[in-house]
């Protein structure tokens, strides 16, 4: 691949291996998404004869293994970085462009996938709260390398047998991203930090954090990035509003939610006005931790009110770009330079080149720092 990265494929049922040298040389693109919010994907992409015995090699590889796990590694100036480790889900077939040729395209998802494939409908969690129900669930994924981070939430109680047993409804994964959104919280499986292993974040969604390198626009041999564009939108700018049951009264009372969030502090001076009131009905039914965590995990998404997108190469900004990380930006002009949110990355790694595609979010106009990190 590119001077300076090289890319490492293993895989295999549960615990992957090195591919062998032909399937590597068969190999013409890779593609990883990492995306706030939901599960992380690949592409890999084959240029393969139609008498080869790869084709053989991978139906059998199909058809045999119920859970084929690929894990996917770049190795840059000599740090390995873990892109991707999933499952396949897909395999396509179609002509390829020369005759005789075939391009064979396999599809999968990160681990989500392997906890979303059986239902456990009733399975009881006495005296259980949630935060170790949710460690519970992801302790069953440990052949995998699964390193459970679990935040317990704000005001978490202990259900008591004799008036409730939780029980789970639904596969592993649809019970935890369900008590997620209960708590206000988000779900997310990131590969590494070593090849095998894999931290299952179950927490408040973090904003905050040692930014990685600026990216450059407009600063002529120190431009970094191939295009960078941005988009200020104010007109869905919600102030959301929680309702609170009083139990004495039995009149629910209504609470506004600032942007005001410790852990997603406002990274622009101005923020957008306020064009519109949301009133969350579902949370008079909450707790008043529940509800205030599900108002602020509203207040956070409605104010991301400046976009950009764009796209680099690695060779060029020197590292990988990783999403759900702050990231700083120069040379777009006062209203747009500062820190950012990363909220997705696309990484196309083909041969002779290594390129990523990304989003960013931030939720006012106007850097609240100085100068970012270089």
């Amino acid at each position: 691949m590119l001077k300076g990265i090289h890319l490492t494929v293993l895989a295999g049922p549960v615990l992957p291996f090195p591919v062998p040298q032909a399937v590597l040389e068969a190999l013409t693109e890779v593609q990883v998404t990492s995306t706030t919010g939901s599960p992380g994907g690949f592409q890999l992409t084959f240029s393969i004869h139609n008498k080869s015995v790869l084709q053989q090699a991978f139906l059998v590889a199909a058809t045999r293994t119920p859970l084929m796990r690929v894990i996917l590694v770049a190795t840059i100036n000599f740090i390995p970085h873990v892109l991707m480790d999933g499952v396949l889900t897909n395999q396509e077939i179609s002509s390829g462009d020369q005759p005789g040729q075939s391009t064979l395209t396999m599809t999968g998802e990160d681990l989500s996938k392997v906890m979303d494939l059986q239902m456990l409908d009733g399975l009881p969690y006495p005296a259980t709260p949630v935060n170790l129900r949710v460690t519970a669930i992801l302790a069953k994924y440990a052949v995998f390398g699964m390193i459970p981070l679990v935040i317990p939430p704000i005001g978490f109680d202990v259900p008591i047998p004799t008036m409730r047993i939780p029980s789970q409804q639904g596969t592993d994964l649809h019970y935890i991203l369900q008590l997620a959104e209960e708590a206000g919280y988000v779900f997310h499986i990131e590969p590494g930090p070593v090849p095998g292993t894999n931290t299952a974040y179950w927490g408040p969604q973090v904003k905050v954090g040692v930014p990685q390198p600026a990216l450059n626009v407009d600063m002529d041999a120190d431009r970094n990035v191939e295009s960078l564009s941005f988009r200020f939108n104010s007109a869905q700018t919600e102030l959301p509003v929680v309702m609170i049951h009083n139990a004495l009264t039995k009149v629910p009372i209504p609470i506004p939610i600032p942007n005001i969030n410790p852990l997603q502090p406002p990274l622009g001076l101005i923020g957008p006005p306020i064009t519109r009131v949301s009133l969350l009905k579902a949370t008079g039914k909450l707790s008043v931790p529940q509800a205030l965590n599900e108002g602020l995990r509203a207040s956070g998404e409605s104010l991301d009110a400046v976009t950009g997108s764009g796209s680099l190469d690695v060779s060029r900004y020197g590292r990988l770009l990783k999403a759900r990380g702050l990231v700083g930006v120069r040379g777009a002009g006062l209203a747009f330079d500062g820190l950012y949110y990363v909220d997705s990355v696309t990484t196309t790694i083909k041969r002779g080149e290594c390129k990523q595609s990304f989003q960013l979010t931030r939720n006012g106009l106007v850097s609240i720092t100085p100068m970012v990190p270089v």
